[in-house]
């Protein structure tokens, strides 16, 4: 139901039993808190969340002019306060000094206290912008309720450095601390505790590494000591390739049957064939250039390369940073002609540039997998 349907529903409930009487100007009192779903009446309050919507129920509110939770002002709405009720949203921003009292601040300058707590929203955390990043540099999460001071722990037990976070609580910046190894990352605030639902430095279900080269195309394509003119490695050899395509060029990458690829082509789970919506697929890309042209198609957990393509279209653009790309794995499949099917002696794949348009390329790629949303 929209809000704001549901603010005029619940003044009208709240105030029918004022249009008969003349207004009081007693002393203001707060009966109870209650959800502002008129249907509940049993759903009495005495926390909500961040951001809820509430109803302050009680009498002679009607001279209401602020009301506070903790330390955080809310939001007032003149038409949403009348004798008998407030309607009111939980302020979202974290609050500096926690009492866990409602205050209410009337015009005549008279306050009036209520036992009420805000729920305050452990870490959320969406993703990192590379889920591979060397120890000793920064890493980026993304995610919400980023609320300092925050502890992040690696797997290896060892605690990042430099945290820091944004204006909106949500972008978080560390230092990766020496001794990491592939596992959940662990944010922890005054509010709670979450773990990545994702592998920091994942090492799983890796088909495509090129440590060694595998496959039938472009070895030449693979660094192996990067140089000075290189970007810099993240999980041993990468790929790279820097060259100007031409549009509806056909340029292979990487890839090859299964038997040219053993047993890194095996390294796709039975569920990910059987499942795939439980999957992402994912990889680092590292774009020199930008990638505003051309294409890239990949054949990925399929019996040969006739059943169809992923096109991952353009633009994107790392800025010169390794990123981690997450497409979900029921999209890789939903592109294909053929329906996959389980195969324990390996999967085609392939990576090809192929599209309408030219692309001046420079870009550089690594640790092409399949693996679980969540982190298991």
């Amino acid at each position: 139901m929209p809000i704001l349907l549901i603010v005029m529903t619940m003044l009208g409930v709240f105030t029918s039993c004022d249009k008969n009487e003349d207004v009081n100007k007693g002393t203001p009192v707060i009966s109870y808190v209650r959800i502002t779903r008129a249907t509940a009446s049993d759903s009495l309050l005495v926390s909500a969340g961040q951001g809820q919507l509430i109803a302050i129920i009680g009498d002679n509110l009607q001279d209401t002019r602020e009301v506070w939770f903790n330390d955080r002002q809310a939001s007032l709405t003149p038409t949403y306060i009348s004798k008998s009720s407030i309607l009111v949203s939980v302020p979202t921003i974290v609050p500096v000094q926690i009492t866990n009292k409602l205050k209410i601040i009337f015009a005549n300058g008279d306050s009036l206290l209520y036992d009420f707590s805000v729920k305050i929203n452990k870490p959320e955390i969406t993703s990192m912008d590379c889920e591979y990043v060397l120890d000793g540099k920064v890493a980026t999460f993304r995610g919400n309720y980023f609320y300092l001071p925050m502890t992040v722990t690696f797997p290896g037990e060892v605690q990042g450095t430099n945290v820091e976070v944004d204006a909106t609580n949500k972008i978080l910046t560390v230092t990766v601390p020496a001794g990491t190894i592939p596992g959940q990352v662990t944010l922890t605030s005054n509010f709670g505790t979450t773990k990545t639902d994702f592998l920091f430095k994942d090492n799983r279900n890796i088909f495509i590494s090129s440590d060694p080269y595998q496959g039938w195309w472009n070895a030449s394509l693979v660094v192996n000591s990067p140089g000075t003119s290189d970007v810099p490695a993240i999980n041993g050899n990468y790929i790279r390739i820097v060259k100007a395509l031409g549009a509806w060029g056909w340029q292979e990458i990487a890839g090859g049957p299964a038997n040219t690829m053993l047993p890194q082509s095996q390294n796709i789970p039975d569920e990910a064939i059987l499942k795939p919506a439980l999957y992402n697929f994912k990889f680092e890309v590292c774009t020199t250039k930008p990638y505003n042209g051309s294409g890239i198609l990949f054949n990925v957990g399929t019996q040969d390369g006739d059943h169809g393509n992923y096109n991952w279209a353009p633009p994107f653009d790392t800025k010169g940073q390794w990123q981690t790309v997450v497409i979900p794995f029921d999209e890789v499949v939903k592109a294909y002609t053929v329906k996959p099917i389980v195969n324990h002696d390996g999967y085609w794949a392939r990576v090809v540039f192929q599209g309408p348009t030219g692309l001046d390329c420079d870009m550089s790629f690594d640790n092409f997998r399949v693996v679980p949303k969540v982190a298991q």
